[in-house]
């Protein structure tokens, strides 16, 4: 039977954070899974010039922060930071919004792709390439071998200069090559969008080189102040050739109009930057594909059924067996959703992690499937908790994503939520780092004494079949 864990990431030597942090992601090492990377909104302790990164080299019972991220911002560390690991050689490549241009007024969202020889490197991680106007990074990575050797490629899709937003920052060599070792910025979005796309653009790669781009293409931008009204199509592209021939991300065209690009989903609707318990909506988007079969992928992502007068925010989920081209839906009954983040084992079991805002509280489940849902499937509550503890310190409070991955037959996934230790929060059980005293339900300092209110930590999960 499989087994489940969950760990707080905070390490006991922050015992006494009481920060915000929030929109958690993570990296797996293929070659050694022991070997893990978090991230999230975690500013350095000592407001030094470097942000941290959580660090585990034991299957993420415990985790050590390592500061080597460019770009601290005083009591922040970095905005969106997204870490990948090579599949062989150990490398690690980050896509980052640096934390100090977000200080700038008005704001520049300053894109940096960074890299680092190893989880092992306590150095700063080398910026390959830094450019302004770019938002919400993507990190993901793969290897193959060429002339008998091996090269990673590196994908960081992002949300660029307008109008066509969506692109993907493709290296077909990154591991060694000096800045910009390769890095080439290729837009997906193909049509003409209202304004912009939207900030997500996700990313899904197969061993054998096929390498799927999904994002949000805005047909309608009804612009508020902070709401709003958008229209978006759900768009997949697809690249047979790692993203490195002379047109990438054009190999999938729409049945419709054989514009580069299928639409899986026409004409939904988000309020985007409403709020759901202190939670912003809008750019909900995950895309997985089998391992086993390149052909075999699936989409997720949120929207508000019955557009402008509806009041919910759906979780859908399709299926395309056919490289992308044709799609059906396998799920849409999960109301009031957000952070969906897909994932495939090498069994072809399919793990869904969302989270999910009902009864004044956050759930975050994990759901995994044999048959597309066909019939029921394992569901797992790794935390619920109340969603108005603690107040928001502006957002996002949770995150705008969670991330999930899979290695083999196993799943490993972060999400941030309320800190409170209290068993009932955490059916399947938990380790804290921090001092915590479950008892009192209580967060205690570095003392081991002195009280430290509830806030937003992020939390490790690991499924082992």
């Amino acid at each position: 039977m499989p087994t489940l864990k969950v760990v707080n990431i905070t390490p006991k030597v922050l015992s006494g954070t009481a920060t915000q942090d929030s929109e958690p992601f993570l990296a797996v090492n293929p070659e050694t899974p022991t070997e893990m990377v978090a991230t999230a909104f975690t500013p350095d302790p000592m407001n030094g010039p470097l942000a941290p990164v959580y660090v585990s080299t034991d299957g993420g019972d415990s985790w050590v922060l390592h500061t080597v991220v460019p770009g601290a911002a005083p009591g922040l560390g970095t905005a969106d930071i997204t870490v990948a690991f090579a599949a062989r050689g150990g490398a690690l490549y980050a896509g980052i919004l640096n934390g100090l241009a977000a200080l700038h007024r008005p704001v520049i969202t300053r894109m940096q792709i960074l890299r680092a020889p190893s989880i092992a490197s306590t150095a700063p991680m080398k910026i390959l390439v830094s450019r302004d106007e770019e938002d919400q990074p993507w990190a993901i990575a793969g290897t193959v071998t060429a002339g008998g050797a091996d090269l990673d490629r590196v994908y960081i899709g992002n949300n660029g200069p307008g109008p066509r937003t969506a692109r993907v920052d493709v290296s077909g060599d990154a591991r060694t090559a000096p800045a910009p070792a390769g890095f080439l910025p290729t837009t997906i979005e193909q049509r003409d969008p209202a304004g912009q796309d939207g900030p997500p653009v996700r990313l899904a790669v197969h061993p054998d080189g096929t390498v799927y781009a999904a994002f949000q293409s805005w047909r309608t931008n009804d612009q508020g102040d902070p709401i709003t009204n958008v229209t978006f199509d759900v768009v997949v592209t697809r690249d047979d050739d790692g993203g490195v021939g002379a047109h990438p991300f054009q190999d999938l065209k729409d049945a419709t109009d054989s514009v580069p690009g299928q639409r899986v989903a026409t004409d939904r609707f988000v309020a985007f930057n409403s709020i759901m318990g202190q939670e912003r909506l809008g750019g909900d988007l995950t895309i997985a594909v089998d391992p086993t079969g390149a052909d075999r992928v699936w989409i997720a992502w949120c929207d508000r059924v019955g557009g402008p007068d509806g009041v919910d925010n759906t979780l859908h989920v399709q299926h395309s067996e056919d490289r992308g081209q044709t799609w059906r839906q396998v799920r849409d009954d999960v109301t009031d959703a957000k952070n969906p983040s897909l994932a495939v084992n090498e069994d072809g079991l399919v793990g869904l992690v969302y989270q999910r805002f009902a009864d004044n509280q956050w759930t975050t489940v994990l759901e995994v499937t044999a048959d597309n849902w066909g019939t029921a499937p394992e569901s797992d509550v790794l935390h619920q908790a109340p969603a108005d503890v603690p107040r928001a310190r502006g957002v996002p409070f949770l995150g705008d994503y969670i991330r999930m991955l899979a290695v083999g037959k196993d799943f490993y996934g972060v999400f941030a939520g309320n800190n409170t230790p209290d068993r009932a929060n955490f059916p399947v059980g938990v380790t804290y780092q921090r001092n915590a005293n479950f008892t009192t339900h209580q967060l205690l300092s570095t003392d081991g004494v002195t009280r430290v209110p509830p806030s937003i930590d992020p939390f490790f999960f690991h499924r082992a079949a």
